[in-house]
């Protein structure tokens, strides 16, 4: 924790400072003795960009037409591919009007959230939660509420208690899915029923969908939200280009909304950064369709590298495995009484593995770890096993 000053916005200066740089600290003090370093910290894609999403990236960048200004909203060519996108993925249909497009998917929290809650109302949260999340809203005197989450259960909130947790000051309740960071992906009966709670309740349900392109199976429906009656009235769907395109450095992300909300959040883009990087925007809006092929080919991929981290932690006893999927495994570690942070620091300093503290997720995770596994392939996840087994805290 930073100490306060008072020249300082109070609301900024009570935050930690940004966790992922201090795991890479932690992994550049490892001496590389158990050999090369294992980064399964930030959720990155391990693999590298298509060569014609390169080639088109260099061509939109080398171009003046995208070196001036654009729409509020996004680019009219990635808005109109976008929403085709959306349309077929959920069966609706939903069209450019439903989208805006924000430098990545942080960003399109941020308008969404400022879009239905202001200083001093309340965004329900489940725990674990994605701490960008979190301290998004801390900065803006917007208060948190939380939902716990139990390992016995996945890591799925409870409907009930989800319900009980909805006060009068709850503007929004925000969920993940496939979640950051357990991995848990919410099942479209549970999504239903926690949709139609909001409904009833008269709250916004903000669901963050960047991982959504990494589900189990291939043409999976995430939900059936887009086809309920008044769905305009609560649902906010947030996505990224980052991992499917494997571009995050390269900021875009996308909302899908009712047309009045897509019109709020050009009110807010308009003051943050006026429009979505564009060259970014063009690239992506000729690639959407053209490489569907490839997309595919890299959910297997992270397919493959969920199962080999399965496999590793059948070998290790000590460890359990409480949840995985899409990009993220939530690991018990065996040092109880030990706070994770500890944990991620030997860990990454003795064992060359950097990891994100459960902690980061909320005060009662200190139990846990998160393996971003789609940062190494399969090959490289099999050298967990030894590393894990050897470790210890003396």
């Amino acid at each position: 924790m930073l100490a306060s000053n008072s020249r300082f916005n109070p609301l900024v200066d009570k935050l930690s400072l940004p966790p992922v740089p201090s795991v890479a600290a932690w992994g550049r003090a490892y001496d590389g003795a158990k050999g090369p370093l294992i980064d399964l910290s930030q959720a990155v894609p391990g693999y590298p960009a298509h060569p014609e999403m390169l080639r088109l990236l260099g061509e939109t960048a080398s171009s003046t037409a995208y070196t001036g200004y654009g729409p509020i909203e996004g680019d009219q060519s990635l808005r109109d591919a976008y929403g085709a996108h959306v349309a077929e993925v959920y069966g609706v249909p939903l069209a450019a009007a439903n989208t805006h497009i924000t430098s990545g998917c942080n960003q399109a929290f941020v308008c969404a959230a400022m879009t239905v809650a202001g200083p001093g109302n309340t965004v329900l949260m489940t725990e674990p939660f994605y701490f960008n999340h979190e301290t998004t809203l801390a900065m803006m005197g917007i208060k948190t509420a939380f939902v716990a989450c139990k390992a016995e259960d996945g890591f799925l909130p409870e409907v009930s208690a989800i319900d009980a947790a909805i006060t009068p000051e709850v503007r929004a309740l925000a969920l993940v899915s496939p979640n950051n960071p357990t991995g848990a992906i919410y099942p479209p009966q549970l999504l239903e029923a926690i949709f139609k709670l909001c409904q009833d309740k008269g709250i916004w349900l903000i669901l963050d969908e960047t991982y959504r392109d990494f589900l189990p199976e291939a043409g999976q429906r995430p939900h059936g939200l887009f086809n309920l009656k008044g769905w305009e009235e609560t649902l906010i769907s947030l996505y990224s280009f980052s991992k499917s395109f494997c571009i995050p450095g390269h900021r875009l992300g996308a909302i899908t909304a009712s047309e009045a909300v897509i019109g709020q959040v050009a009110k807010i883009m308009d003051n943050l950064q006026i429009c979505a990087p564009r060259a970014a925007q063009g690239a992506v809006a000729a690639a959407l369709p053209v490489l569907a092929a490839w997309r595919e080919e890299n959910r297997q991929e992270i397919g493959h590298r969920a199962e080999a981290l399965k496999a590793v932690m059948q070998q290790l006893p000590d460890w359990k495995l409480d949840a995985i999927g899409a990009y993220f495994a939530f690991v018990r570690h065996p040092f109880a009484g030990v706070g994770s942070a500890e944990v991620a620091e030997k860990l990454a300093k003795r064992a060359g593995i950097t990891c994100i503290p459960g902690v980061y997720f909320g005060e009662g995770q200190q139990n846990y770890l998160r393996f971003a596994f789609a940062n190494a392939d399969a090959e490289t996840i099999g050298r967990l096993t030894e590393r894990l087994k050897n470790f210890s805290l003396s």
